[in-house]
């Protein structure tokens, strides 16, 4: 009899299960539901459509005829999956059950809504699905006053293309940097600068205190002051959507993501659930840096347990390892991208770190084209073992953070790092010396201070 596989969800790490599980076993019958009626697309690309750079058709990699013709697997849209009964092993989606033997929930996050007044008002959004989208895309045509709730990179590629679209953009974050967290001021501060050169405000320090309006939306009150406006979009992070989680009883962890072995099996009570697996932005993760959790939100990670789960689900064997959560972000001509942890965030974890800093050029200094490029490498005061690193630059920033993630990941030290790193040269691609192994040497030489 033929294994019956249930995926709720339709993100990339939903259909990542799908197609694994399938590979995995060739008879299953696979059942992917999903509220959302766009399937196979990233959210991160949301920003540059709406700035005209593609268009919604686009950015959806696949259709669900594809799945069915091509893959064999049913996806079911605009569907909301209403029970799951862990004991019958049973889904109840549209008001119909439906039995598996392995069930992968891949439900993925909410934008986190801030409770405060207004937030219902004509002409507030969040910004998470196609359908989002479009409904932002329709509102700005009548729109010339925008607040952006959250100084993220969602909120400041939004910001910019908004204000490529002619808008005046307000961004208002309750910290006192933006892309806080994962970002340290340093380097955060020249993505700043290069926004307001844009043109776009930043008012910091100041918590959205409540969205005015009667029926629609006239302007926000942050840090005491009022801000006019014809729209407000909600950039204000992404919660893990625990309803099913928590309908099943399964363990939640203290960061308030699911708990899960590296098999992407559940846990109840401190029991594995053999059946029922879980991925994507719902789960916590185990920090590649420090022993404890973390949570990786971001596309990579749910490919990766996405396909542990579907593989896992399918009969197979398949395991996930510790994360380092490497992030890049395009704003405008800058790349900013990071791995492992911030300062901030090693703060937290009680790690006190040391910092070696460099810059440099994306290419030889006499060919042209070359960006300016600054590297920031931080390890652990104690162990000199590297713990993370951010990158500014015009161009390739992902080559070089993926490079350092390595590092992170394998727990290369400072010291062993300069011992045996080393970087391809040719003009157009790279310094004869890379800008990274300049800030590994002056890491070192801040260790030995």
């Amino acid at each position: 009899m033929a294994r019956e596989i249930i995926i709720i969800g339709s993100g990339a790490a939903g259909m990542t299960a799908a197609s694994s599980a399938r590979a995995t076993d060739a008879s299953a019958r696979i059942t992917v539901f999903t509220e959302d009626s766009d399937i196979a697309y990233s959210p991160c690309v949301i920003p540059w459509v709406l700035e005209g750079m593609s268009s919604w058709e686009d950015i959806v990699m696949h259709t669900p005829g594809f799945y069915r013709e091509e893959r064999d697997i049913d996806v079911r849209t605009g569907i909301r999956v209403e029970a799951v009964d862990g004991e019958g092993r049973t889904v109840t989606a549209g008001g119909e059950t439906y039995r598996y033997d392995a069930l992968v929930i891949a439900a993925g996050g909410r934008v986190f809504v801030p409770p405060i007044q207004g937030v219902g008002l004509e002409g507030v959004f969040q910004v998470r699905t196609i359908n989002d989208g479009r409904r932002i895309e329709a509102a700005l045509k009548d729109a010339r006053k925008v607040v952006i709730a959250g100084a993220g990179v969602i909120g400041l590629e939004l910001a910019l293309a908004f204000t490529a679209l002619g808008k005046e953009v307000t961004v208002v974050e309750m910290m006192d940097q933006v892309i806080p967290r994962i970002a340290d001021r340093d380097m955060a501060a020249p993505v700043q600068a290069y926004l307001e050169e844009k043109g776009i405000r930043f008012v910091m320090n100041a918590p959205v205190q409540a969205i005015l309006g009667e029926d629609r939306v006239t302007g926000v009150r942050a840090g005491g002051a009022e801000h006019a406006c014809d729209m407000v979009v909600l950039a204000t992070g992404v919660r893990a959507n625990l309803d099913l989680v928590t309908q099943l009883g399964l363990d939640v962890g203290q960061l308030g993501g699911a708990v899960v072995a590296p098999t992407m099996q559940a846990y109840r009570r401190g029991r594995l659930v053999p059946d029922v697996f879980l991925a994507g932005d719902l789960v916590q993760s185990e920090s590649a840096v420090m022993p404890g959790p973390t949570m990786s939100q971001l596309g990579s990670s749910a490919v990766k347990e996405g396909r542990v789960a579907g593989i896992n689900a399918a009969g197979g064997k398949a395991l996930s390892g510790p994360v380092a959560s490497p992030w890049v972000s395009v704003i405008g001509d800058l790349q900013i991208a990071g791995t492992g942890l911030s300062q901030g965030l090693a703060s937290w974890y009680g790690i006190e770190t040391v910092s070696g800093k460099a810059a440099g050029s994306t290419r030889a200094r006499y060919y042209p084209g070359g960006t300016p490029l600054t590297v920031k490498i931080s390890a652990d005061r104690v162990s000199r073992r590297i713990v993370g690193a951010q990158i500014i630059a015009g161009e390739d920033a992902t080559g070089r953070i993926n490079w350092l993630t390595a590092a992170v990941v394998e727990g290369v030290t400072a010291d062993d790092f300069l011992v045996r790193a080393e970087n391809a040269y040719c003009p157009p691609a790279s310094m004869v010396q890379d800008v990274a192994i300049k800030a590994a040497e002056d890491l070192c030489r801040r260790l030995n201070q």
